[in-house]
């Protein structure tokens, strides 16, 4: 969407991936424990996503993740949220898989994107996109990401023809001129035509592949936290940028908050994604709920009234990543794994599905025709069609947060006058909230609402 929102994928400052060997095509002999046509390594929501979406139209797949199926509903093991483009959100209903999110979704009717500086006002110059410009449908969803990998979870066993193989480590891969293997650490074999790395920026099977990551360190990280607060946001979706980075105020669905926590309960509810330097982010998060509240009230202002933290607070390093390949013999990339990007205008989740949504449309319609999925060609036929959808989305996530991450008054000035300029011009207004929405490009069926 326009507003930066928790729709990125991001580990810890240091993950550690375990080893994963490089095997010939000799190493395997005999039948696998599971064969597929297609072996997705990674159960997160872009690899689960995936896998739905080709077990529906009757593509046998497996999907391997490191984490146990009990993390999928574990409040504690993510605390972001979404914001999810009309394109994506269009993707998983005609998917099957926003009918469990729909109940706990909040639609984003408007988003209003300003420039600021802590303590004071924002600038008078701002940009509104308002829905009813392009039409009655929402510009996108807001939803958390626990509500996604439950309603992810609850599909799992509704679909016959996928293979959800939870916890495991992949010891070994082999990936031949007619299919691909994997040796899993339990002495188990899967095999399949095509093998997709769905398994973060941090990718085992690119590392494996030869594949080189390109990186940039921002220095920022990025505060997450749900926040209740006194009046409606009325579905606006709020962008601030402030000198250390954006600052989002995102709109959550309402919800009573128990009154043990709060002598006035308070049912309007928002989660920020407040981009802060790194070193001052441990500082911050250390602060009793009371002082974080008036900081935030600082940066975001009086708008909503009275907010008040909610549950725990997460904190995640940003990043810029980009695969040089998205594919190998065998082997596509989807995601983080291909690319991860800034947060500031919330498309990490949306780049990923279509990622997943391109790929699966290829690989079915493989398959309908006789062709091998994973071929060189039908990889090669992946790689163009997203290539220039992802570079150009992580070029103007890192030109918006280089361009608005400073306090120069003559940078602000110019960029002040942009958003104004945008504003004040209907046509290109209209464009810009249809690229937000996900509907701009070549885009894949499930993403126009069509079935696979």
């Amino acid at each position: 969407m326009g507003s930066a929102a928790a729709a990125w994928t991001v580990g810890p400052a240091r993950v550690t991936v375990p080893a994963m060997e490089s095997l010939p095509s000799s190493a395997f002999s005999g039948p696998a424990d599971i064969a597929c046509e297609v072996v997705v390594v990674g159960g997160g929501m872009v690899g689960l996503s995936l896998g739905l979406m080709l077990a529906g139209a009757g593509v046998p797949v497996a999907v391997l993740d490191r984490a146990p199926p009990a993390a999928l509903e574990d409040d504690a093991v993510d605390g972001r949220a979404s914001a999810l483009a009309r394109g994506t959100q269009q993707a998983l209903e005609t998917a099957g898989i926003w009918a469990g999110m729909a109940a706990e979704a909040e639609p984003i009717l408007d988003i209003r994107v300003s420039d600021g500086q802590v303590g004071r006002r924002p600038s008078a110059l701002f940009l509104h996109y308002d829905h009813q410009e392009v039409g009655d449908d929402p510009l996108g969803y807001m939803v958390e990401n626990r509500v996604t990998r439950r309603a992810l979870a609850a599909c799992l066993a509704d679909q016959p023809n996928l293979v959800h193989l939870a916890p495991v480590e992949v010891a070994g891969v082999a990936r031949g001129r007619a299919r691909v293997d994997l040796r899993l650490a339990d002495g188990r074999r899967v095999s399949g035509r095509l093998l997709v790395g769905a398994d973060g920026r941090n990718s085992a099977l690119r590392r494996e592949a030869g594949i080189r990551a390109n990186s940039w360190d921002y220095g920022q990280s990025a505060i997450v936290c749900t926040l209740g607060h006194e009046r409606p946001h009325n579905g606006v979706a709020h962008e601030c940028f402030l000198p250390a980075g954006p600052f989002a105020m995102l709109p959550l669905p309402d919800r009573a908050v128990e009154p043990a926590q709060s002598d006035e309960p308070l049912r309007h509810r928002s989660s920020i994604v407040w981009t802060e330097r790194r070193d001052l982010a441990p500082l911050l998060l250390r602060q009793d709920d009371g002082r974080l509240a008036r900081e935030i009230e600082r940066r975001f202002g009086d708008s909503l009234g009275a907010v008040e933290v909610l549950g725990k607070r997460w904190s995640y390093p940003l990043s810029l990543s980009w695969a040089s390949a998205r594919v190998e013999r065998r082997l596509a990339l989807v995601g983080d794994a291909a690319q991860a990007i800034h947060p500031i205008a919330g498309q990490g989740f949306n780049l990923g599905l279509r990622d997943a949504t391109a790929l699966a449309e290829l690989v079915v319609d493989s398959l309908r025709l006789g062709l091998d999925p994973g071929a060189a060609d039908r990889l090669a036929a992946y790689s163009r069609w997203r290539g220039f959808d992802a570079f150009a989305l992580m070029a103007v996530t890192d030109g918006l947060n280089r361009l608005f991450s400073n306090n120069l008054p003559p940078v602000r000035l110019i960029r002040d006058l942009g958003l104004a300029a945008v504003n004040r011009m209907p046509g290109a207004k209209r464009f810009f909230m249809r690229h937000a929405m996900g509907l701009v490009g070549e885009l894949p069926r499930l993403v126009q609402g069509r079935p696979l």
